[in-house]
């Protein structure tokens, strides 16, 4: 094996089962005879000197060790009637292994145990490791337990027979008129013959003297079909029959194999004239199809799978964004409006000024005559006084907190997630369905289900006290509300640009901006996003672009009592009302997803984003060691 080709499938089979593990991929089943067959029949197999094995193998009562007897030409393994008498392998090892340890230890790989010098036949009757006896040729021949002896649907040797089996270049395959046509049996050789590669076998057929010898090819080849399918033709290396005799059964007598066909070679012959090195060519080249082929498959799934990854997670954020909508569905826009009349006023114009001293004085009563009327509306009808706005504002900001906690809980445990999010959302999530949204925006349906490799962070959050994370969000929400001095310097510099710009504008005076001081004062202004509904009297849309992982968003500001007022001023309004809400949320919603990440969120997107990260830099290795493999296959 060349070193390049050597050292690519080393890296495939160090990544391969990284990547599964990072992905948690449920591919056990498939991943453990392919990085077993690539482990025993490749990576330690590729060395001139290695000598051909040879499995003799068979189910219960078939005459595998009476075989195995005759073809050494001594009585060391246990005969006799009974069924699954054998629980160990006997390795019969060439003269010409002795001191090539290297070689044995790559012929005990698969067994993960060292073998033992067998010194009595007895000791093959007791579960255990292999044991080994010397023997003549240069044929590495094992002996190996029945595979369809047990009860109750568990097999007592078939486990230490498949890693025999494993182990083996060729089979020599020991079956009787009672089982020929057994499928379970032939299903189970077949998978050992052709899981991994194409391997060539012996048939053995215990047969009725009086069999003809086209009845004994007959039932032979229909083994072979069950095994290789059309192919048989090509993998059976030849068809031998052994006559049933009871002086062999009573051990008076040593089996005798004889070719099917009239004129064909000797058993022994037939073994020895094998030949080994194209064989072997063979053999490794369709086993490092398959292992090559089945890595691919498994890099495919796997890309698969990471791509999924990645979808949920941008999934679980598209969901977080929405939630973050629903928790700042209502803020008292007054306060900035406020905030930003006051900054602004700090450079009017003398004469500006004038003018907003004048504005105070008309405030005050109008917030008399309000005053009074709401006075004279509860004494009258009994009913309480509305909620001051601050009061208004705190219950609603729990509230929606409240809910937004909620279903952002749910979204993380839901084994489907499923909603449905605007159409520019940076992210493919399907088909755009025929739905809009209330300002228009398309939405399409997102459904998502929740990748494997989260489980572990799930759990953990499952197992969490939700009331617990509830209270710590809701403990911020006066933080939440508060204009702090990041959105103070903003304000400042939005100020600034408005000034800037004045003396561009048609038809701009200042006694509009002069007026936002008696504005929120007389003038209920309120913020709602496009999922919400605004709170009557006059509507402006305002675009806001980049918010929550969303393209564009469109949020409505309500203001009653502003039917009469000048397009003019009414164009000024929403100029100066949606880089307010701009600056607001972006201030705002990264403190919501700070607090909301703190409290559920974080450890899964942490998690999601730590495992594509490392399934992307083992999937592109992965991808660079198969291209390496398949460019030093072709030389």
């Amino acid at each position: 094996m060349e070193t390049q080709f050597h050292d690519s499938l080393r890296r495939i089979r160090e990544l391969l089962p990284r990547l599964a593990d990072v992905l948690k991929l449920d591919v056990a089943k498939e991943l453990g005879p392919w990085a077993k067959a690539v482990d025993t029949r490749l990576l330690a197999r590729f060395d001139p000197g290695f000598p051909l094995v040879a499995a003799v193998c068979g189910g219960g009562s078939a005459g595998k060790s009476t075989l195995f007897n005759a073809l050494v030409g001594a009585s060391l393994s246990p005969t006799g009637g009974r069924a699954g008498m054998n629980r160990r392998v006997l390795f019969a090892l060439p003269a010409a292994l002795s001191g090539r340890e290297d070689l044995v230890a790559g012929l005990l790989d698969p067994f993960g145990a060292p073998a033992a010098p067998l010194e009595r036949p007895e000791d093959l009757l007791v579960p255990g490791g292999p044991m080994f006896v010397p023997a003549a040729g240069s044929v590495v021949l094992l002996d190996t337990p029945d595979f369809d002896t047990g009860a109750a649907g568990r097999y007592a040797n078939r486990d230490s027979a498949r890693s025999a089996l494993e182990a083996a270049d060729i089979l020599i395959y020991v079956f009787t008129n009672s089982n020929y046509n057994n499928r379970d049996n032939t299903d189970f050789i077949a998978e050992m013959l052709t899981g991994i590669g194409r391997r060539k076998c012996f048939l053995v057929y215990r047969a009725y003297p009086g069999f003809s010898e086209a009845e004994v090819v007959e039932h032979a080849m229909t083994v072979g079909r069950h095994i290789y399918g059309a192919e048989a033709g090509r993998y059976v290396l030849g068809i031998y029959r052994a006559d049933e005799d009871n002086r062999v059964a009573a051990g008076e007598a040593a089996l005798a194999l004889r070719p099917s066909r009239p004129g064909g070679p000797a058993f022994d012959a037939a073994l020895q004239a094998i030949d080994l090195p194209r064989l072997r060519l063979e053999l490794h080249a369709s086993i490092v199809a398959d292992a090559l082929g089945k890595a691919r498959e498994l890099a495919g799934r796997s890309a698969a799978s990471l791509e999924e990854l990645r979808r949920y997670a941008a999934a679980l954020r598209a969901a977080q964004g929405l939630c973050l909508q629903e928790a700042l569905s209502f803020f008292p826009m007054d306060r900035v409006v406020r905030r930003f009349a006051k900054i602004w006023s700090e450079t009017d114009p003398p004469a500006v000024k004038l003018m907003r001293r004048t504005g105070s004085v008309i405030e005050l009563p109008v917030r008399a005559l309000a005053g009074a009327a709401g006075w004279a509306r509860e004494k009258l009808s009994g009913a309480p006084a509305p909620a001051a706005p601050e009061d208004q504002f705190a219950r609603r900001l729990e509230e929606n907190l409240t809910a937004a906690a909620t279903a952002l809980n749910h979204y993380l445990l839901s084994p489907h997630l499923s909603l449905r999010a605007p159409s520019s959302l940076p992210m493919e999530i399907g088909p755009a369905a025929a739905a809009a949204q209330t300002d228009g925006t398309p939405a399409v349906p997102l459904s998502v289900a929740a990748h494997p490799a989260l489980l572990s962070a799930r759990e953990r959050l499952r197992q969490q006290d939700f009331g617990s994370a509830l209270n710590r969000i809701l403990s911020r929400k006066d933080e939440i509300g508060r204009i702090g001095s990041d959105m103070d310097e903003e304000l400042r510099q939005l100020a600034d640009h408005f000034r800037s710009r004045m003396g561009t504008w048609a038809k701009i005076s200042q006694t509009f901006w002069a007026a936002l001081n008696v504005l929120p004062a007389t003038v209920a202004v309120t913020y709602v996003l496009s999922t919400g509904d605004p709170v009557g009297g006059a509507t402006i849309k305002v675009k806001l672009a980049g918010l929550f992982g969303v393209k564009d968003l469109y949020a409505l500001v309500a203001i009653p009592m502003t039917r009469g007022m000048k397009k003019a001023d009414r164009k000024q309004l929403k100029a100066m009302l949606g880089p307010l809400a701009q600056s607001w949320l972006r201030g705002k919603s990264a403190a919501v997803q700070a607090l909301f990440e703190e409290a559920l969120s974080g450890e899964i997107l942490r998690a999601a984003d730590d495992a594509a990260a490392a399934a992307g830099r083992l999937a592109e290795s992965l991808a660079e060691a198969l291209a390496r493999a398949d460019a030093g296959r072709r030389r």
